[in-house]
C-alpha cells in the first residue's frame, strides 16, 4: 500500500513541467517532515511533563516526607544523565540554540552537531522529566526549543546528497521557531521570531516552507492539546 502511495506521489510529481517549482517543493518537504515530528514530539513531552508534575502532587499528598527523599535523588540522577551521557542537553536549551544559530558553518560543523542531536533530544527530555519528578522549577518551553532544532538538524543531515540543498542555519531558525510555536502554541510567535533571524539573511527560496513548518508545528500542538497560556488560567469565582 505504502509502495503504491510512494509510486503514485512520484508519477504524479514528474508530470511537473516546472522545474524551479520541483525544486521549491523538494525543498519544502524536510522542513514540513520536521515540523510534523515536531508538533508529535512536542504533545508527548507535554503530556509526559504533566503526569511527571502530577506524580509529585500525588507523592505529597500520600506522604509529605517522601520529597524530602524524592528530590535530592532525582535531582542528582538527572544532573548526571546530562553529565555522563550528553552534557550539551544541560541548562535551558535556548541559549545552546542560538549559539548553533550564531557559529553554524562548515567549519564549526562538530561543534554545532553536539548543541544539536538526538542524544539531547533524549537526556533533555529524560533529565527534565526527571527533575519535574522531584518538585523542580523547571519548564519545558525552553528545552522544546532545543528539542526542535535538533530534529530539524537531523532531518537536514539525512536528506541524500541529490537532494537540492537547504542551508543549515535556516533549517535551524526554523526548529526554533517551530519549537517555540510548538511549546506556547502560538504560531505567530514562532513566525516574528523566524522573521527577526533570517531578515540578517537571504531567505527568500525557503520562506514559503519556513512560516508554513511554523504554523504546523503549532497548529498541530494546539489542535492536540488544546489553548495554552504561560501564566495559566484566571480563575474567577462568584463574589
Amino acid at each position: 500500500m505504502i509502495n503504491k502511495i510512494r509510486l503514485h506521489l512520484k508519477h504524479a510529481f514528474d508530470r511537473l513541467n516546472n522545474e524551479q517549482l520541483k525544486r521549491n517543493i523538494l525543498q519544502a518537504i524536510p522542513f514540513w517532515i520536521a515540523s510534523i515530528l515536531t508538533g508529535l514530539i512536542a504533545v508527548l513531552y507535554t503530556k509526559l511533563f504533566l503526569a511527571a508534575e502530577d506524580l509529585t502532587a500525588y507523592l505529597f499528598k500520600l506522604h509529605a516526607w517522601l520529597l524530602f527523599v524524592v528530590a535530592p535523588v532525582c535531582f542528582v540522577v538527572s544532573w548526571w544523565l546530562v553529565k555522563r551521557f550528553s552534557p550539551y542537553a544541560r541548562g535551558s536549551g535556548i541559549p545552546q540554540v542560538m549559539a548553533a544559530i550564531e557559529i553554524s558553518s562548515p567549519k564549526n560543523e562538530g561543534v554545532v552537531n553536539k548543541l544539536l542531536s538526538l542524544r539531547v533530544i533524549v537526556f533533555k527530555m529524560l533529565s527534565s522529566l526527571i527533575m519535574a519528578i522531584g518538585g523542580g522549577a523547571i519548564g519545558r518551553e525552553g528545552p522544546t526549543i532545543q528539542i526542535a532544532a535538533s530534529i530539524f538538524r537531523k532531518i537536514n543531515q539525512l536528506l541524500p546528497s541529490w537532494w537540492p540543498k537547504v542551508a543549515k542555519r535556516n533549517m535551524i531558525i526554523t526548529g526554533a521557531a517551530a519549537g517555540l510555536a510548538a511549546a506556547f502554541n502560538t504560531p505567530l510567535g514562532g513566525i516574528v521570531f523566524a522573521i527577526e533571524e533570517l531578515t540578517k539573511t537571504h531567505f527568500s527560496y525557503y520562506k514559503t516552507a519556513i512560516f508554513s513548518s511554523v504554523i504546523i508545528a503549532g497548529l498541530a500542538a494546539q489542535g492536540i492539546l488544546g489553548p495554552y497560556l504561560y501564566l495559566g488560567y484566571p480563575k474567577i469565582g462568584t463574589l
